[in-house]
């Protein structure tokens, strides 16, 4: 099926979905006549900003059709947007289900729903059929656009609905949406993955890549800067090899460049980079740009090339290094972060310091590390050579100080300089502060006035705290958005 048969079909949909939350927008608006109360839901959101991004469509959903939102688990819904990444994710999961079945107990009419990228693991579903019949809605990452039709058909039956796909062409992103700030908000622009790591778990559940449109991508952007909107954060498994599966291919330097003409938008951000598809293009782009924060998230999982083969990472240590001077030449004031995991099967003490080299040279802001952890359904979970636990926990506390080291070489760079500050909310330990987001993604805490939230500011940043900044508004600051 060709992008334009696709689009027809997307647009279909669509308007199926939103005749149905007006249906439902109906009836509960009737309930809420009779008995003056309007249905909760709660929504746990486990993982990644593209579960973020799902819980605000699902959360826009559900206030369209009439619900409102509490903190609390005691609500007339309550959905899990679930995170494998993981074992202990899931368990964790399955543990507070058990909570929820007890809450249900006391209050037969509550509805428990769970999607994300657990619901895709079949032997996860056969586990909810048999043991916790009291869930109502099961659906994964592929028809979150559907929910409101899955609720609708729990509601006219008392069987739990399962709505799996294992797979989909299908991209239906012009639903309600329900965002956190009103001044910066995430946009998919691709979803699933082809990369196929040996430890990870995410093409098996998100699917194979598949990009959106531009246009699309472009038209949402535009009506999002209509409504308020100054920085958006591009979102994708691996946001540099967007658009190859298109008619018209694109590259994503070529997006990025459609999106900087927006007027509005003041910042752009985007993750998760794939250091295998980081182009030279996309490098000249980010040196030129005005609006493209200086700070880029960009995974090396180990310094080893021979464990980075193992884990079909498509890149060598060398190379690696070598795309970080070109990016640091060309964006020399670059916030650079990374993900690294500790204990991979077969690490040996030499490609641990290998790693330890990576993180001295490159210099990281800072470092998500991880201690490897199998993953059932992953080629890694079957290699012989498992680290034992007691050496990969001795390696993961040297890294840390490694990482740790290196964040306090980095840290306080801009301190006595002016920068720019997305105001984001009042200071949540000391309200007479506020609290911003620098380009390069770091904190900054500093007195002003609430009114300032949204807007783009010019903070003087007095003293580095390591991790965060203490400033106070430049006289001569400006303001935008």
């Amino acid at each position: 099926m060709g992008n334009s048969d696709n689009a027809n079909v997307n647009d279909l949909e669509a308007a199926k979905q939103l005749d149905i939350i007006n249906q439902l927008r109906i009836r509960f608006d009737q309930e809420f006549e009779k008995t003056g109360k309007r249905r909760t839901y709660h929504i746990e959101t486990f993982g990644c900003q593209m579960n973020s991004r799902d819980s605000e469509k699902i959360s826009g959903i559900l206030k369209q059709i009439g619900y409102e939102e509490t903190d609390s688990e005691k609500a007339d819904l309550v959905l899990y947007n679930t995170c494998t990444v993981r074992e202990n994710a899931n368990n964790r999961v399955f543990g507070r289900l058990g909570y929820l079945g007890k809450l249900k107990k006391s209050n037969p009419g509550m509805l428990i729903a769970l999607c994300g990228c657990m619901m895709q693991e079949d032997i996860v579903v056969d586990k909810l059929k048999k043991s916790y019949r009291f869930v109502d809605i099961i659906f994964g990452t592929h028809n979150i656009f559907k929910f409101a039709e899955l609720l609708q058909t729990r509601l006219e039956s008392d069987r739990m609905v399962i709505d799996l796909w294992k797979d989909t062409d299908m991209i239906v992103e012009n639903l309600p949406n329900d965002r956190k700030y009103p001044f910066k908000a995430g946009v998919n622009i691709m979803f699933g993955c082809n990369n196929y790591c040996s430890y990870c778990i995410v093409p098996y559940v998100r699917g194979r890549e598949r990009s959106r449109n531009p246009q699309d991508i472009l038209e949402e952007i535009r009506t999002l800067a209509a409504d308020g909107v100054v920085e958006i954060m591009l979102l994708g498994q691996n946001v540099n090899s967007y658009g190859k599966n298109l008619e018209t291919p694109m590259t994503f330097a070529g997006l990025l460049i459609e999106i900087e003409k927006i007027e509005g938008i003041e910042r752009i951000r985007f993750m998760t980079s794939h250091p295998k598809d980081l182009s030279d293009e996309l490098i000249e782009v980010m040196a030129k740009s005005k609006k493209i924060c200086k700070h880029l998230h960009l995974p090396v999982q180990s310094g080893s090339s021979r464990l980075l083969k193992l884990m079909n990472r498509r890149y060598t240590k060398e190379s690696y290094l070598e795309l970080v001077r070109k990016i640091r030449a060309a964006v020399p004031d670059i916030s650079l972060t990374t993900d690294i995991i500790v204990g991979f099967p077969g690490e040996t003490e030499e490609d641990f310091l290998e790693t330890m080299e990576v993180v001295k040279q490159v210099g990281y802001d800072s470092a998500f590390t991880f201690i490897y952890s199998k993953r059932t359904g992953t080629p890694a979970a079957a290699m012989e050579n498992q680290v034992p636990e007691a050496a990969a926990m001795e390696r993961f506390d040297r890294l840390l100080k490694e990482v740790q080291q290196s964040s306090a070489r980095s840290a306080g760079k801009d301190v006595h300089t002016v920068q720019k500050v997305l105001v984001e909310e009042v200071n949540t330990q000391d309200p007479s502060l506020l609290t911003g987001r620098l380009s390069n993604n770091l904190l900054v805490h500093f007195p002003g006035d609430m009114g300032l939230i949204g807007k783009i500011i010019d903070v003087s940043l007095e003293e580095s705290k390591g991790f965060y900044y203490m400033g106070k508004i430049s006289p001569a600051a400006t303001i935008t958005g």
